[in-house]
């Protein structure tokens, strides 16, 4: 049987929010999961293990912070060697392509609900329930999660220098 994690508290506008469990914790194992490319290949965290991952979570790719912190992150990981970012949402769109990102790989957690589960990022109710939360998790080359921030309001952006920070270690 599933242990019920508790469940974190956010806002959308103001509003608190939930969502279905909370994010793993630093120093803990990365849970494994697997998304969706926009060639709609399947790629699993495991997959990379040996290098530094970014998982930038976000509602959807179709709101102006959603694609600044994609190609702010985009900037960041092209400068640093070994690094992957993925981008990870429920409704991916078009935006990668047309905004000639290349160094982030889109996921789509809409395949399976193995994202949500281990990461505890669905939001269960409010105007956004069914999509994930925003947030970052950097998980080392050995597969062990070294940062992890759940964005508390979902319309603010993530602390970007805290999560490239984590990465230089």
């Amino acid at each position: 049987h599933k242990i019920q994690q508790k469940m974190a508290k956010i806002t959308f506008k103001g509003n608190e929010v939930n969502t279905n469990g909370s994010l793993p914790a630093v120093g803990a194992e990365a849970p494994d999961f697997k998304g969706v490319k926009s060639d709609l290949s399947e790629l699993h965290l495991k997959d990379l293990k040996g290098k530094k991952v970014v998982i930038n979570v976000f509602p959807s790719l179709d709101t102006a912070v959603c694609a600044a912190s994609v190609r702010r992150f985009n900037k960041e990981a092209a400068s640093l060697p070994n690094t992957v970012v993925l981008a990870v949402s429920k409704a991916q769109g078009r935006f990668c392509t047309t905004e000639g990102i290349d160094k982030v790989i889109p996921l789509s957690a809409f395949r399976c609900s193995c994202f949500e589960n281990g990461y505890g990022m669905l939001m269960v109710d409010g105007p956004l329930k069914g999509l994930l939360a925003r947030g970052v998790i950097v998980v080392d080359e050995a597969g062990k999660v070294v940062y992890e921030e759940l964005v508390s309001e979902i319309t603010n952006e993530p602390n970007y220098e805290a999560a490239i920070a984590s990465l230089k270690n």
